[in-house]
C-alpha cells in the first residue's frame, strides 16, 4: 500500500492538469506550469493566452518542449497507475479523507476534518459541484466580457487598417500627379531651351554675316599689299642697273595708284 502511494505521490507531477491524464508531448509555460501539446493549444483557441492553473496572460503564445517531463512521464506509464481512476476521488493528503468541500477563503480543495480544523475556522465552505457551477460562471462571466472586448478591439484594428489603406493609396495617387507635373514642366522647359539655342544661332549668323565680310575685305586687301611688297623686294635685289630704271617707272606707278 505504501508502495503504491508513493508511486501515485511522484505521478501526480506526470499529470496533465487539463486532460487529468498522464502528459502527451509536454510543453512549459513560461510561468512554470505544464501541459500536454495538444490540450494547451485547443484552450488558447477557445479563450485568450493564458495559464489555465495560475491565469497569468502572455502576449504570445510560447511554450517550450519539457523532455525532462516527458521522459518522466514514460516512467510513470511502466508504473501502469490509471491517472483518472487515481483523480476520480480526490483525498486529503493530510487526513486521507476524501475531498468534498471547496474553502472560498483560501481557494482550495479541502475535506470534512480540514473544516472543523483551526486552520479553516470562520472561513466559508461551499460542496464541491455547486464551486464548481460558481466559477463556471465566474468564468463565463469574464468569457462574455473578453470576447466584447476582442468584438471592439477587432473593429478598432479594421479601421486603423482601412486608414493605413487610404494613406497609402493617397500617397501614390499624389506621387503620380507630381510625377506627371514635373514631367509637363520638364517637357516645357525642354521646348524652350530649344527655342532660345535657335534664337541665339540666329542672331549669332545676323551679326557674324557682315564682320565675317569685312574680314574677307581686309585678307584680300592684305594680299594686295603683300604682292606688291614681294615686287619691291625683287626690285630693290636687282643689281642690273639698266633694268632697275627701266622697271622703276613701271612699279611706281602702281604704287601711287594705293
Amino acid at each position: 500500500m505504501a508502495s503504491r502511494q508513493q508511486a501515485e505521490s511522484w505521478t501526480e507531477e506526470t499529470i496533465c492538469p487539463i486532460c487529468l491524464d498522464f502528459f502527451t508531448d509536454p510543453v512549459i509555460l513560461d510561468c512554470g506550469h505544464n501541459f500536454c501539446r495538444s490540450c494547451i493549444s485547443q484552450c488558447w483557441e477557445k479563450e485568450i493566452n493564458s495559464c489555465p492553473e495560475c491565469r497569468e496572460e502572455f502576449p504570445e503564445r510560447n511554450f517550450r518542449a519539457n523532455r525532462a517531463l516527458a521522459n518522466l512521464t514514460e516512467k510513470a506509464r511502466k508504473v501502469k497507475l490509471n491517472p483518472k481512476e487515481k483523480f476520480s476521488k480526490l483525498h486529503c493528503e493530510e487526513h486521507q479523507e476524501e475531498l468534498k468541500l471547496f474553502c472560498e477563503t483560501d481557494k482550495k480543495l479541502i475535506c470534512l476534518i480540514c473544516r472543523d480544523s483551526r486552520e479553516h475556522k470562520s472561513h466559508s465552505f461551499l460542496p464541491i459541484k455547486e464551486a464548481v457551477e460558481i466559477h463556471k460562471d465566474q468564468l463565463k462571466s469574464f468569457l462574455d466580457s473578453l470576447t466584447v472586448k476582442k468584438s471592439a478591439v477587432l473593429e478598432t484594428e479594421q479601421k486603423q487598417k482601412r486608414k493605413i489603406s487610404e494613406v497609402r493609396e493617397q500617397s501614390s495617387s499624389l506621387q503620380t500627379h507630381i510625377t506627371s507635373e514635373f514631367s509637363k514642366m520638364h517637357q516645357i522647359l525642354t521646348e524652350k531651351e530649344q527655342r532660345l539655342l535657335r534664337d541665339l544661332r540666329e542672331e549669332e549668323e545676323r551679326i557674324l554675316e557682315p564682320m565675317e565680310k569685312n574680314l574677307r575685305e581686309i585678307q584680300e586687301n592684305l594680299n594686295s599689299i603683300e604682292e606688291k611688297l614681294s615686287k619691291l623686294q625683287k626690285q630693290m635685289e636687282q643689281k642690273d642697273e639698266l633694268v632697275f630704271l627701266k622697271v622703276r617707272e613701271y612699279i611706281a606707278g602702281q604704287f601711287s595708284e594705293m
